[in-house]
């Protein structure tokens, strides 16, 4: 792991980082905010995933977390939406390719040799993290915006021994039946929808054992509800009775302000399940 920068913010320290990446086949960026802490303090981790577009830049500059990952003693991880280079498979759409992993693992040509952010994200990088950072990897919560919000939720439900918390910022919750899906499940995963199943929020749901609280944000002046299937989500696990509550945010809409506005809520919901207090 090299270090690209370190800048002390709210008396903790933000990095960016680069490590080659044996899962991707490139070398890969990734953030992350370390509190200040006594030096035995062993740190839970909250990761953020980033939506469509996006880099590991945008939430560490953007969502305002840092302040209260210090007010609460929790490193924050920001990973990059893809694999990234001049050699990496791309699209000239912003929707599929570089910035557009959706988190799954690609079984397709040309994505399949480098597309395994999956792979990338539940065994790779935490691995980087606890190696080089002082971390209690055992205490871990997911959050994520947009197609974020989508991994966000993957991660918990599939994975769901790992994680104690997840929330979401109007997460994209049904993507087999949503134009954020559809293409980029087709391009990635090919016809068989089976294995496109294993990767939508909202199917999974209806298995998931995961036990931990959820938070999923939405505003309602997002231009991109349509596409979001909030309400797909909210039926399965209410029918379930997990542990889930949905708020609809009149006069917000997609962007980072949006984020900002709630981040406060959300580390507070993320600290209480990682302390348990």
């Amino acid at each position: 792991m090299d270090i690209v920068s370190e800048n002390k913010m709210f008396d903790g320290v933000q990095g960016v980082y680069k490590h080659k990446s044996r899962a991707l086949k490139c070398s890969m960026n990734f953030a992350v905010f370390m509190p200040n802490a006594p030096r035995n303090t062993q740190i839970p981790v909250l990761w953020f995933l980033s939506g469509l577009t996006c880099t590991h830049e945008n939430a560490m500059l953007k969502a305002g977390m840092q302040k209260f990952a210090q007010l609460h003693k929790i490193a924050v991880v920001f990973p990059d939406t893809s694999p990234r280079g001049k050699n990496i498979p791309d699209d000239d759409s912003y929707d599929l390719g570089q910035g557009a992993g959706f988190y799954l693992n690609a079984t397709q040509s040309p994505w399949k040799e480098n597309y395994q952010m999956w792979d990338y994200l539940i065994s790779e990088l935490p691995s980087v993290i606890e190696k080089n950072f002082n971390v209690d990897i055992s205490r871990q919560s997911v959050m994520g915006h947009s197609m974020g919000g989508h991994g966000a939720l993957l991660l918990a439900f599939q994975m769901n021994i790992k994680f104690r918390s997840v929330s979401a910022f109007a997460p994209i919750c049904n993507p087999m039946e949503s134009d954020w899906g559809r293409k980029q499940f087709s391009a990635y995963l090919g016809s068989d929808k089976n294995l496109w199943e294993n990767y939508d929020a909202s199917v999974v749901a209806q298995q998931t054992n995961f036990s931990g609280p959820i938070l999923v944000d939405t505003g309602s002046n997002d231009e991109y509800i349509d596409l979001l299937s909030i309400d797909s989500l909210s039926k399965v696990l209410k029918e379930r009775k997990m542990n889930a509550i949905f708020r609809m945010n009149n006069g917000y809409d997609h962007s980072y302000y949006f984020i900002a506005t709630f981040m406060e809520e959300h580390m507070n919901f993320h600290a209480k399940a990682l302390f348990g207090n």
